[in-house]
């Protein structure tokens, strides 16, 4: 389109992409900071921080289940990295028969509806007395955290130049040594971003906390869910902050490490 409007679509497409965007990210934000607000009125009645003392308080909810959140994002990282870590090396680094299929068996969890797959887990964990425990539900979130932990791990230490480690190798250093010198430095960046890429993971899991956690381990999506459910919607938007603030903090992170050498190599 030539003219004095070429100028006009492109506009209406970036104005398109930033309400869809922004918009909710604004009703966010005002539901927030509202206190009353009610029909027919278009915008809040009455601004304030009252909702944001009532989840910041010692003795409510929402503290609790932030730590509760944090803990199992932690040990859902060590777990993942336990695995890995090594798990990476060895498909990086070695020629293992079934490498491919190795590769897609860490995909599976994601690609299958995850309801019924987390009823019968949850129906498995009765048995084992792990149901409503947290060890329960660090061991649903390591199994969607390995997705992302072993792919990345595996990319990492795939762009890792091979000689190096042979050069260490050369000059008398073990294999392990060698491995924890060299190459382990290496591919950090890589795993530092898969690490927070499953922390972010788990910090935001719903369904598999659901399923197995309930009702004894309250996260801050569960928070989530049951104020939203209730009408809530003050408390519902602030959590969601809550829960938006390190996804974004961590994105931008993870931007600095995770290069293109390593994007390169994901899935090779």
């Amino acid at each position: 389109m030539t003219g004095p409007l070429n100028w006009l679509p492109r506009t209406i497409i970036l104005a398109l992409l930033a309400l869809v965007i922004f918009g909710p990210l604004t009703n966010l934000l005002i539901w927030a900071v509202t206190e009353q607000w009610y029909y027919p009125h278009k915008l809040p009645v009455t601004y304030g921080f009252k909702y944001w003392a009532e989840v910041f308080k010692p003795t409510g909810n929402a503290m609790l289940s932030l730590w509760t959140s944090l803990l199992i994002a932690v040990l859902t990282v060590l777990a993942c990295l336990a695995v890995s870590i090594p798990a990476g090396y060895a498909l990086a680094r070695r020629s293992l028969p079934w490498r491919a299929l190795i590769m897609l068996a860490f995909l599976l969890p994601q690609a299958f509806p995850s309801v019924p797959i987390y009823i019968n887990i949850a129906r498995i964990f009765y048995s084992y007395d792990l149901n409503g425990t947290i060890t329960g539900v660090v061991l649903v979130h390591t199994t969607h955290g390995l997705v992302f932990s072993v792919w990345i791990a595996t990319a990492a230490f795939a762009a890792v130049d091979r000689e190096l480690e042979e050069a260490a190798r050369s000059i008398g250093a073990s294999p392990l040594r060698s491995f924890f010198t060299v190459t382990l430095p290496l591919a950090a960046p890589g795993i530092m971003a898969s690490a927070i890429f499953v922390f972010l993971e788990s910090l935001d899991e719903f369904t598999g906390t659901f399923f197995v956690g309930v009702p004894d381990v309250t996260t801050l999506p569960l928070l989530l869910f049951t104020a939203s459910m209730e009408g809530n919607y003050q408390i519902a938007s602030i959590t969601a902050l809550i829960l938006l603030i390190p996804s974004v903090g961590f994105m931008l992170f993870i931007e600095r490490f995770l290069k293109a050498d390593v994007l390169s190599r994901v899935g090779a």
